[in-house]
């Protein structure tokens, strides 16, 4: 919790136990803490260092916490003092990289990125600093970063920061797609499948974008390459083609799973068979469902003929009209 203001999590503990249960000598929060008496003392330290407990002279040596308003908001204070340092810093460095160059502003507006390390630094950083949308297309193969594998993703998503996501109908066939799609709709994510996406692209905010320049898995062995684009013309035009596709892809939606009352007659389609429909409706084939919710595949085929009945139709092109116009998928 308090990692920023240089606490490690054995400090935090211990000045928690302070806090909570009074003063203390350092064995009896070893015992507490159930840390080692070492951690305990590095912890001890560090706390003293930073002005969060006082040490007691007496009989028995013991220490006693600082009240957190005082002592915890004058840490924040200073980091937030030293985060406007930073932006000020931030802005005199954007400056000068702009006037390095007769041309700056020319080159501020496209950056050419080479190499996987670079690429993927760009494209943590530009989720990093997104505020309130992401646009994504992702293709089935991956030459840089995988699908999940950002660890900038999920703080991103813990700042509320929306993803609007397109896939490719192929990544449907991984082990577990459609568990990591449900966990990140939960998260008001949308996302949307088609058969191909002409290009990977990320746009943040409307304002950057990262294409890559080599595409697929590099078969030739050359290096991974990408644009980092801030031109506003780019911008506008790579999300006219993003929303091109969004237009004609379809659409995946959330369904929680219930539970399936086998004593009474079904008269409307269970948990289990709208998660069934849900991936139909993104042209997944019976196998593939079977595989990504565990099911047999007669299992699979049993459950699609029931909703046909209770739908009253005979195809699967009508089924999921009947879906639609029933509101069976939100």
């Amino acid at each position: 919790m308090f990692g920023i203001l240089g606490l490690d999590p054995a400090a935090e503990r211990v000045y928690q136990e302070l806090v909570t249960s009074g003063s203390s000598n350092a064995t009896d929060l070893a015992e507490r803490a159930a840390l080692s008496d070492d951690a305990v003392r590095a912890a001890l330290g560090q706390l003293s260092e930073l002005g969060l407990i006082t040490k007691q002279v007496g009989k028995r040596e013991g220490y006693s916490a600082a009240p957190p308003a005082v002592a915890l908001g004058a840490l924040l204070a200073e980091q937030r003092h030293a985060l406007y340092r930073a932006e000020l810093g931030l802005a005199s460095l954007a400056e000068a990289y702009r006037s390095a160059s007769s041309d700056g502003s020319a080159r501020d507006l496209v950056e050419v990125l080479i190499g996987a390390h670079a690429v993927r630094h760009r494209f943590e950083q530009i989720q990093m600093s997104a505020n309130s949308e992401l646009h994504v297309m992702s293709e089935a193969t991956h030459e840089v970063v995988a699908s999940g594998e950002s660890v900038a993703e999920e703080q991103a998503v813990d700042r509320g920061v929306r993803y609007h996501v397109i896939i490719e109908r192929a990544m449907l066939d991984f082990p577990g797609a459609f568990e990591g799609l449900t966990a990140h709709m939960k998260h008001q994510q949308l996302c949307r499948v088609v058969e191909k996406v002409p290009t990977k692209l990320v746009v943040a905010d409307r304002s950057v974008a990262l294409v890559p320049l080599s595409g697929g898995s590099n078969p030739d062995g050359g290096e991974p390459a990408a644009m980092f684009v801030r031109a506003p013309g780019l911008i506008r035009l790579l999300i006219g083609l993003y929303e091109s596709v969004w237009e004609r892809a379809v659409p995946v939606r959330l369904v929680e799973p219930n539970v399936i009352e086998l004593d009474e007659p079904e008269t409307e389609p269970t948990g289990l068979d709208l998660r069934i429909l849900s991936l139909l409706m993104v042209g997944a084939t019976d196998a593939t469902i079977a595989k990504q919710l565990g099911l047999g595949l007669r299992t699979v085929q049993r459950r699609v003929a029931h909703m046909m009945d209770l739908a009253k139709v005979s195809t699967r092109l009508q089924l999921g009209w009947q879906a639609c116009h029933r509101g069976w998928l939100g």
